[in-house]
């Protein structure tokens, strides 16, 4: 049973990636994500049923559009294959759960904000507008700590964003989507979380300076860091705040 629930976890998690990529490439840029159908954005033919096979068709193809040739972006099939490993996590970490449900929507919410991120340095409101009432319902339905510390999440999870915003370091986007994760996180988890998340952006970044690949002055997306270090945090935050405070104590 448990092998039959992670094989189809992980194959919804492909599916449903690939319509993330639709709406994380379409939406910050005001399209439809019904109309058009999918479609090759160089030459403009619409793509069959064959072509929309999550991660297979990219493979077949060799990251080419079958009908004109022109290169795919790999954000698609890296886009299925992330929902899909991080939907696996999430259910063998806490099983058919209702702790498990709300880790689901934010993987959801992860791999549209990243992808959106990184293409346009754009979080869509209009996915957080989707996604926040439910992860809100979700905690206040199923709690993992006292109600007010999620309260307190939230609010501390916006107000510590606003204030790099303010200074011109991040944008709007960035401080609701951390408001939401802290809200969903409660403290301290929020705080492990925001700490992963500027060394990730302060080491992918320096070396991607380091590489030449963005300059000093480029700005860099940072919702991406904000979302893994949320995960990372509602997946092992208790037993790595534990661990550490075992260390100095």
């Amino acid at each position: 049973m448990t092998l039959f629930i992670a094989i189809y976890v992980s194959v919804l998690g492909l599916v449903l990636g690939s319509f993330f990529n639709v709406v994380a490439l379409r939406v910050p840029v005001g399209k439809s994500i019904i109309n058009p159908p999918s479609c090759c954005g160089h030459c403009g033919t619409r793509l069959r049923t064959v072509d929309l096979i999550p991660v297979i068709s990219y493979l077949l193809s060799r990251g080419k559009c079958r009908y004109c040739g022109d290169s795919l972006s790999f954000l698609y099939p890296a886009g299925e294959i992330l929902t899909g490993l991080l939907y696996l996590w999430i259910v063998l970490r806490f099983g058919v759960t209702p702790e498990g449900m709300i880790g689901l929507l934010l993987v959801s919410l992860t791999v549209i904000v990243s992808l959106s991120d990184l293409k346009y340095m754009r979080i869509p409101n209009k996915v957080l507008l989707f996604f926040a009432p439910l992860l809100l319902l979700g905690i206040l339905l199923f709690p993992t700590q006292p109600r007010w510390e999620h309260v307190l999440g939230g609010l501390l999870g916006g107000g510590i964003i606003l204030l790099f915003a303010l200074r011109g370091g991040m944008g709007m986007g960035d401080v609701k989507l951390f408001a939401i994760c802290g809200f969903v996180l409660g403290v301290p988890e929020l705080i492990l979380a925001f700490l992963i998340a500027c060394f990730l952006g302060t080491v992918i970044g320096g070396g991607m300076m380091l590489i030449g690949r963005v300059s000093r002055k480029q700005p860099i997306p940072f919702g991406p860091w904000l979302m893994i270090g949320t995960l990372i945090s509602f997946g092992y935050g208790s037993e790595i705040i534990q661990g550490y405070l075992s260390l100095i104590l």
